[in-house]
C-alpha cells in the first residue's frame, strides 16, 4: 500500500477502528447493529463470461467511514450492488441496519435503498436538462420517509449543495449538463445526503477529480456524513486515499472471485 500524506504507511485497519472489528471485514462494536453486515453471500452474473463473488463476511459500523480497494474489475461494484439491493445473492444475508435485503423482493429493496441509502455514482446520473436543485430534490420523490426528514427540501437542498461548495445562484437555475465535474459531483453528493439516510454508498467519486479538487470533496463529503452520524463506504483503486478512512480493506481480503464455468 502506498504512503499517506504523512509520510507513513496506512494500516488496512486504523486505531480509530480496531476496536470496532467483530468478525471477518471489520464490523460493529460488540451488541451494536452495524451498518451493513454481509454473512456467506454468494452471487453470479448469468451469461457469460462467467462471474462469481462470494464474500464470508464483511461489515462496516455504524458511523464508520471505509474504504474498499480493488483493480479494475475485481468486482467492487458487484459488492455495492448487492450493499445497495440492486441485485440479490442465490445464498446468503446482506444486512443494512439490521434488515436483510437479500430476503426483500426487487420492488421492496428498491423502496428500502430509496429510504436508508444515498448513492455517489462513478457517473454522477443527474438529469442533464434539470437544474441541480432538480436533482437533489428527486432523491426525495419516492422516499417520504426522507422527505419528513428533510423538512423544507428545497431549503436544505441548497443549504447542503452551498456546504458541499456550489453557489445558491448556480444550484437553482443552471442545468447539470452544464457544470464542471466537480460541481456535478457535488450535486451527485448533496443528492445522496438529504433526507439523512443511514448509509452512503460512492463508487469511485473522485476519479476524474485532481489531487486539490479530490482533498476539497472529501473533506466537504466527510462533514457531512460525520454531522450525521451515517456510515461511509467508498470504492477506489487509488490507494493513496487509505489514510483518509477509518479502516481501508482490499476486496480480495474479503471476497473470492471466480470466473470458471461452474462444474
Amino acid at each position: 500500500m502506498s504512503s499517506g500524506s504523512n509520510g507513513t504507511t496506512p494500516s488496512s485497519t486504523s486505531p480509530a477502528s480496531s476496536d470496532r472489528s467483530a468478525e471477518a471485514g471489520g464490523g460493529a462494536p460488540e451488541g451494536g447493529v452495524p451498518a451493513i453486515r454481509l454473512r456467506g453471500v454468494d452471487f453470479a452474473w448469468p451469461g457469460r463470461p462467467p462471474f462469481r463473488l462470494r464474500v464470508p463476511g464483511f461489515a462496516v459500523a455504524a458511523g464508520e467511514r471505509a474504504l474498499l480497494m480493488g483493480e479494475s474489475g475485481s468486482g467492487k461494484s458487484t459488492l455495492l450492488g448487492l450493499v445497495c439491493g440492486v441485485v440479490a445473492p442465490a445464498r446468503g444475508s446482506v444486512e443494512i441496519a439490521g434488515t436483510d435485503i437479500a430476503r426483500l423482493p426487487g420492488g421492496a429493496r428498491d423502496r428500502f435503498r430509496a429510504e436508508n441509502i444515498g448513492v455517489i455514482f462513478q457517473m454522477f446520473n443527474l438529469l442533464p436538462y434539470a437544474t441541480p436543485l432538480d436533482n437533489v430534490l428527486l432523491a426525495l420523490r419516492f422516499a417520504p420517509g426522507r422527505r419528513k426528514r428533510a423538512g423544507d427540501g428545497r431549503r436544505r437542498a441548497l443549504d447542503t449543495m452551498a456546504a458541499l461548495g456550489l453557489p445558491e445562484g448556480l444550484a437553482a437555475t443552471a442545468p447539470a449538463a452544464s457544470l464542471s465535474v466537480g460541481q456535478q459531483q457535488r450535486v451527485a453528493a448533496a443528492r445522496a445526503l438529504i433526507g439523512g439516510p443511514g448509509l452512503i454508498v460512492a463508487d469511485e467519486p473522485t476519479s476524474a477529480l485532481d489531487e486539490d479538487a479530490r482533498a476539497a470533496f472529501l473533506d466537504a463529503l466527510f462533514a457531512r456524513t460525520g454531522g450525521a452520524g451515517a456510515a461511509l463506504l467508498m470504492v477506489s483503486h487509488d490507494r493513496r486515499l487509505a489514510s483518509r478512512f477509518d479502516r481501508a480493506v482490499e476486496l480480495s481480503d474479503i471476497a473470492a472471485v471466480s470466473r470458471e464455468e461452474a462444474a
